[in-house]
């Protein structure tokens, strides 16, 4: 059995969930304090990956990233750089397709924890880095590692986005979930079984983690 389709979709869900990390939590932060129109604007366009079909987000970053046009072109004529068919090009499409499922708990996490603890500890001189630091983001644990865990597993499961960016190729853009699929297609389906096995196997234990660290959180120890 070739494991590297397995090992190219732990790398890429690994570096994606890192980035959101990086990218989204001062993005929820900051979505979080107060309404604007721009917010409600910039909200509505990261939450619409959850409901657009997959294929048609593909096709529209497939369009964007392509050597001959918009983010794309800029790319490649400034840097060399081909998003289209490559690793790079699915980790930008991954962030963009799994954003939603980092910044929403978190935000709406965030939201929940009262003025009054942000308000303490400017009182107490610190900065509005320090307090979301050392204030905030320990008080939205079990939601901070729900986004964390929903990002990735979502990130393992993809399929329409990754195949119109990286294409099929051996070793660079074949995910498991795209292996499945061209085993399927062959007829092939005890090797698709053990494909698809192994991403139940870890969703299942990432999903579990989650559900266990909220009730140990919730009620204490497990009995």
């Amino acid at each position: 059995m070739d494991l590297s389709p397995i090992w190219l979709t732990l790398k890429l869900a690994g570096i994606t969930t890192l980035l959101l990390l990086l990218i989204g939590l001062p993005f929820a932060w900051w979505l979080s304090r107060g309404r604007s129109f721009i917010k409600l604007i910039i909200e509505a366009i990261i939450t619409m990956p959850l409901v657009l079909p997959p294929s048609v987000l593909g096709f529209y970053l497939l369009l964007a990233f392509s050597p001959q046009h918009g983010l794309g072109k800029w790319l490649h004529d400034t840097f060399d750089v081909q998003l289209v068919f490559s690793f790079p090009g699915l980790i930008l499409a991954s962030v963009i397709y799994s954003m939603p499922f980092m910044v929403g708990p978190v935000k709406s996490a965030l939201q929940q924890i009262p003025a009054s603890f942000a308000e303490a500890s400017y009182t107490l001189g610190k900065t509005e880095w320090q307090t979301f630091r050392y204030v905030l983001l320990p008080n939205i644990k079990p939601s901070l590692l729900t986004a964390t865990v929903l990002t990735f597993a979502h990130t393992l499961g993809e399929f329409g986005v990754v195949l119109m960016i990286g294409g099929n190729i051996p070793g660079v853009t074949r995910v498991a979930s795209i292996a499945v699929y061209d085993l399927v297609e062959k007829m092939d389906y005890a090797s698709a079984n053990n494909y698809s096995l192994i991403l139940f196997s870890i969703t299942f234990i990432l999903v579990m983690t989650v559900f266990i660290f909220n009730k140990y959180q919730a009620k204490g120890p497990l009995a």
